[in-house]
């Protein structure tokens, strides 16, 4: 016959065995990656994002689920979805541009936020300094105001009677006098003149530009802003209504009809962007990790936009181009 001691113990040992199976049987917890973005919709460029994450080993929804939030260029929704996220409690926060940075870093100075497009993070107060952000952001920045010399050569190589170029730029973003500041010195060592187009508003486009051509400006530099790039569609209907040749730097300008971009590959910082938030997930801080600037940066045309324009592009800059929209 079973004591009552012996029977408390068998009781017992059955239970903890049934609590470790139950234990086993319970799914680990998958991480929540969030990516916000003022953009629309999903693009080529949250897509690089993802592909990232599956050659690091991360397969949706097996190893982690990605919660999208997209904002349609309406930054009151960015803060309304920052503030949904953080309720929410993910992982972390990936940001598709400076904006959606903002919106993120105003909701939370706890939750890891990754940059994968940004600018002058240190400049807009997202981070300390690139070497040591010191915060809970981290990631991606393009900031290279010597890359303006570059497009100004590149309109000059194609346009060589160059002689009065338009800059379209938002002062009110933190980097664009430097920006603008680095156009005019680029230019003038080439003997052109630069007629600042001031853009505090999506409503100024067309005023902006009518300007441009009323002042014989041979050409068009877009310094990116949020305005433009949320309105690019629309910018380069009215460069093409105005007949001014416009080199921009971002390839997105160039897949709605802009005639030229050079600049930070976005989908390769986004890629990049895939690697910050792997070692987050196993367990490294943003304020540890160094932001990264590009190594790569693309020349795309579309000879489509060039004949619009009466253009005839030279054989040196097709040869130079990473891509070619026909």
């Amino acid at each position: 016959m079973i004591s009552r001691r012996q029977f408390l113990a068998l009781v017992g040992g059955a239970s903890l065995a049934a609590a470790r199976n139950v234990a086993a049987q319970a799914p680990a917890k998958v991480p929540r990656i969030a990516y916000l973005s003022l953009a629309p919709g999903p693009s080529a460029r949250s897509d690089a994002f993802v592909q990232g994450l599956r050659e690091l080993g991360h397969i949706e929804p097996q190893t982690m689920v990605i919660e999208y939030r997209w904002c349609d260029g309406a930054f009151d929704r960015a803060r309304d979805a920052a503030a949904d996220l953080v309720h929410a409690r993910v992982d972390v926060i990936v940001t598709g541009g400076p904006q959606a940075t903002r919106a993120a870093r105003d909701a939370t100075t706890t939750i890891p936020i990754v940059m994968a497009a940004d600018y002058d993070p240190v400049g807009a107060g997202f981070v300390a300094s690139l070497s040591h952000p010191g915060r809970n952001v981290t990631g991606l920045s393009a900031l290279n105001p010597q890359l303006s010399g570059k497009r100004i050569e590149l309109l000059k190589e194609g346009l060589p009677r160059l002689s009065r170029l338009a800059v379209l730029w938002n002062p009110t973003e933190p980097n664009a006098e430097s920006y603008l500041r680095e156009t005019r010195l680029s230019a003038q060592t080439l003997g052109i003149r630069v007629q600042s187009l001031e853009l505090r508003a999506a409503a100024d486009l067309e005023n902006a530009l009518r300007a441009a051509a009323r002042e014989h400006a041979s050409a068009l530099v877009v310094l990116t802003d949020p305005i433009t790039l949320y309105h690019r569609a629309e910018l380069v209907r009215l460069a093409a209504k105005y007949r001014l040749p416009a080199v921009y730097s971002e390839r997105l300008f160039v897949e709605v009809g802009g005639l030229m971009a050079y600049g930070a590959s976005d989908r390769e910082m986004h890629r990049r962007a895939a690697v910050f938030v792997d070692k987050i997930l196993k367990g490294a801080r943003p304020s540890e990790l160094p932001v990264e600037q590009p190594t790569h940066y693309e020349l795309v045309m579309s000879l489509k936009t060039a004949r619009a324009l009466g253009l005839t592009v030279p054989p040196s800059m097709l040869l130079k181009a990473d891509e070619v929209i026909r």
